[in-house]
């Protein structure tokens, strides 16, 4: 009764055991932003647990989490209930977590989305138990945009709109380079299979605002004339908007097969690779990469198949064939050939890759004719605003 209690009050404060039933010493815990209710966080949540259960560890999950000074809090809670490793998934979490890192030496640390673990100071002083992880998720658009440009066309064909009103919205977070990489991606897949495609994108500044996101959408739909919709925001509002609308929609973080009416496809990040990496390189006392980047290749990034009640003739086989392209490296989302800046060719590009608070390039990117993106650290760094997508 009273291990009963223990576990009621501590799920109460936000701490939680997956696999309840794992007698395992080995504890591993992970910080969360929001909670399921998030696509993004719950994307994350189910690959800590299901990755914890098959290697029989202890998942020990903190959710709602601040980018501040409670983050730092819940690693060193984690810490001192003998986690062995720490993971927290959100930008803002990195600094705290570099802080509970240089305190505990003897625990691995690692993060998703953040720039910071290949070079943390002017120096290039690197901590050698904090790690960077994120994955090329620009393939998985790419593709996903794949889809969405061939839909373009089957309306184009079937004199729904015309070639001019080949219109996209995008509903994005923050005009950072993560989601600028992501929208970029999506709209040159599109473009490589629908040349008359034009892009919007508006920014809620959140991540997770199911009103903002419904808001944002419903402009870009009525105002904007956008006849498909994608996102890189983690609620269900711009979907809802569109299956209401009967607008087809590009999901991110998992499928949305319950809206037939609207949902195309869906990409997302797989972190059960990083995850079984992290876990078992903590386990076994293997030096890890401070940067670690998933792919399709190595199962990390995910196509859902397309919907086949509102998915244009050939689109399975067309994104197929991109699949395999990518695992064979005949694919590159940047190439520079297929896109312009300002009506110009790309053929340098200095990017601020170290990330040292100063905005400036410091490492050139373009070589072999496409922008080298999740080479030089896991986290994106492609931020130019190519010619067809105005921002709003």
């Amino acid at each position: 009764m009273k291990k009963l209690l223990l576990a009621i009050l501590t799920c109460a404060a936000g701490l939680s055991l997956a696999a309840c039933g794992n007698d395992s010493k080995d504890k591993f815990g992970f910080i969360f932003l929001h909670d399921e209710k998030s696509t993004y966080d719950k994307n994350f949540i189910d690959a800590a647990k299901d990755v914890c259960k098959e290697l029989g560890v202890k998942a020990m999950l903190k959710t709602n989490i601040e980018e501040g000074e409670g983050c730092y809090n819940a690693a060193k809670e984690l810490v001192n209930k003998g986690c062995k490793g720490v993971f927290a998934d959100s930008f803002g979490h990195e600094e705290h977590m570099i802080r509970a890192a240089k305190e505990f030496t003897n625990v691995e640390f690692a993060h998703a989305t953040g720039t910071h673990a290949h070079c943390l100071d002017a120096e290039k002083t690197t901590l050698t138990n904090f790690h960077n992880a994120f994955a090329s998720i620009y393939e998985g658009r790419y593709t996903a945009g794949i889809a969405a440009g061939m839909k373009l066309n089957a309306m184009i064909e079937a004199g729904t709109i015309t070639a001019e009103q080949a219109i996209m919205g995008y509903v994005g977070a923050f005009p950072y380079a993560e989601v600028v990489s992501g929208y970029t991606s999506f709209y040159l897949g599109a473009k490589s299979v629908c040349p008359s495609a034009t892009m919007v994108v508006r920014y809620t500044n959140s991540w997770y605002n199911e009103n903002a996101e419904k808001t944002v959408a419903t402009t870009l739909i009525d105002e904007d004339k956008a006849v498909l919709i994608s996102q890189h925001a983690d609620s269900q509002g711009a979907p809802g908007v569109c299956e209401a609308k009967k607008v087809p929609n590009v999901f991110y973080n998992g499928s949305n097969d319950d809206l037939k009416d609207s949902y195309l496809t869906s990409s997302r990040i797989n972190w059960r690779p990083f995850f079984r990496y992290f876990i078992q390189s903590t386990l076994e006392g293997k030096k890890m990469d401070a940067d670690w980047t998933g792919t399709i290749a190595n199962g990390a990034v995910e196509v859902y198949p397309a919907n086949t009640k509102i998915a244009a003739e050939g689109t399975q086989a067309a994104m197929d064939k991109a699949v395999a392209d990518f695992k064979a490296g005949k694919l590159h989302v940047f190439d520079t050939t297929k896109f312009t800046v300002k009506g110009a060719a790309v053929t340098t590009y200095l990017a601020d890759v170290d990330d040292l608070g100063d905005y400036v390039g410091e490492t050139e990117v373009i070589a072999d004719g496409y922008f080298h993106e999740s080479e030089f650290r896991s986290a994106p760094y492609f931020d130019l605003r190519i010619d067809g997508i105005t921002e709003k």
